[in-house]
């Protein structure tokens, strides 16, 4: 076994680009890969985060591991797709090398690092009107950010950032067109980023996904709220299968895919229910997001929130899934330990939102903005300008206040991360402060809402009051 040997002396990197590519030995491969993710992440800490903080991160990484592991097993994935999971999303995500000229440059001139990915919304349009959504996408608004600014902000993304990571949004991303070309046209232009999808997955025929297959550097990632009842209630008659056909269109051409729900206080016991992770497991699905309902958008409601004793139970839920089940789960309120909390405002290891418009935002549930891409660069100003925004400055700031690179003992409760829904009297005055523009009517009516305003301000003191418990035991408390 001298090969194996060998093996286990590998760098994480040499190892995890291995355990993609080399059938033969994959299985001892992801073992050993496994143990040396959980060594780099939780032993070797030093004490500079929460042991179980550290310890929520191997899970995911490790989670996604398996599941790639699993479906490169069960043959969904093409080797195009194989190859991009490895040299780009591994390499120049998981354990960027490559890309840390630009990012050390930066921090240079700057005195913080850049954030890792970009969030863009090139359309506002889309085939459905779901209840609740939170851009309030609909089939009459025909909006689209110019083919050429989306491949400008990307090449900058790259170029100033040395990020190679993309997560498109929508309204639809595949109801996307301008100066004659499609969204599958930006992943094709540009082959060295990996693409994160969300869609609604009714426009996925299968010459979309063969393109996509051929493209080989995409996820797309299909919006449900449950089951077939649940998913056709607030999507519209007949959604759910045409999202089973489109998984079946995806399985064909070997495309791997995602699954995003929406978890409101009707549904998130479903949403988490052995029987359905297990009915889109059978699917193909390898990574899914919990997007806990946010009062934005169209027809903004706190009757739909999930309420401070259901997060809870959410929370534990989803703990046990990603120890248990070896699945990649990421919610993005109760899953705030993973990435050390709010990843917001453009900050190291995070991301900020650009819409339909130009319009710049921290994130994609903070619907105000101070700049816009477009004005930007006509002005003769560069990506990296709108990190300084006012908004941008002040959520920054509140990071580290609350807990950014601070002593582990001193960390804000990191299941309560999120600036806007678990510390919105804090986030309001910086609405304020910061001289913020709505983005749409629904932002701007909100911003004068006091029923509203004074709803989320008892909801989170509810919520701290119900979730810091966990915090102090489950994590403090065991350093």
């Amino acid at each position: 076994m001298p090969l194996l040997k060998e093996i286990k002396n590998a760098s994480l990197l040499t190892l995890l680009r291995l355990t993609f590519k080399n059938s033969t030995l994959r299985k001892q491969l992801v073992k050993i890969a496994d143990k040396k993710l959980y060594n780099a992440i939780v032993e070797n800490n030093n004490g500079k985060f929460l042991k179980a903080v550290q310890e929520d991160k191997y899970y995911i990484v490790s989670n996604l591991m398996f599941s790639v592991h699993r479906a490169i097993n069960r043959g969904i994935f093409s080797q195009d797709i194989v190859n991009h999971l490895t040299d780009i999303f591994v390499g120049k995500l998981f354990l960027p090398q490559d890309n840390q000229r630009p990012r050390d440059a930066f921090k240079q001139k700057y005195g913080e690092e850049p954030p890792a990915f970009i969030t863009l919304s090139p359309t506002g349009e889309c085939n459905l009107k779901c209840v609740g959504c939170y851009a309030a996408s609909d089939n009459y608004k025909k909006i689209h950010l110019p083919f050429s600014i989306c491949d400008r902000i990307i090449t900058d993304m790259k170029k100033e950032w040395g990020d190679y990571f993309v997560v498109i949004s929508g309204g639809e991303p595949l109801m996307y067109h301008s100066e004659g070309k499609g969204i599958i046209d930006l992943f094709e232009k540009h082959n060295d980023v990996f693409f994160l999808m969300f869609t609604n997955g009714t426009l996925i025929t299968e010459d979309v996904a063969k393109r996509l297959s051929e493209a080989g550097n995409v996820t797309p990632t299909i919006s449900v709220e449950g089951m077939e009842e649940e998913t056709d209630k607030r999507r519209g008659k007949g959604v759910f299968k045409r999202i089973l056909k489109a998984m079946e269109n995806l399985r064909k051409y070997q495309v791997p895919m995602g699954l995003s729900m929406t978890a409101t206080r009707e549904n998130y016991e479903k949403l988490l229910a052995d029987e359905t992770i297990d009915f889109f497991i059978d699917q193909g699905i390898i990574h899914f997001w919990i997007f806990q309902y946010m009062p934005i958008g169209r027809s903004y409601t706190l009757e739909l929130l999930v309420t401070p004793e259901q997060r809870k139970r959410m929370f534990i839920r989803e703990r046990k899934l990603l120890r248990e089940k070896k699945i990649f789960i990421a919610d993005f309120w109760n899953s705030g330990p993973m990435s050390d909390g709010c990843i917001a405002g453009g900050r190291q290891g995070g991301y900020l939102y650009i819409d339909w418009n130009g319009n710049v935002y921290p994130c994609v549930f903070i619907p105000y903005y101070n700049d816009n891409i477009i004005d930007v660069y006509k002005s003769g100003g560069k990506l990296t300008d709108i990190l300084f925004s006012p908004i941008f400055k002040s959520v920054r700031k509140w990071q580290k206040e609350y807990g950014w690179h601070r002593p582990p003992q001193q960390t804000g409760n990191l299941i309560l991360p999120c600036f806007i829904r678990d510390h919105f009297d804090n986030a309001y005055k910086q609405f304020i402060n910061a001289k913020v523009k709505p983005g749409d009517e629904n932002a701007k009516e909100a911003l004068s809402d006091r029923s509203y305003i004074e709803g989320m301000k008892k909801y989170d003191i509810e919520l701290e009051e119900t979730i810091n418990p966990i915090w102090e035991k489950e994590y403090k408390q065991k350093g």
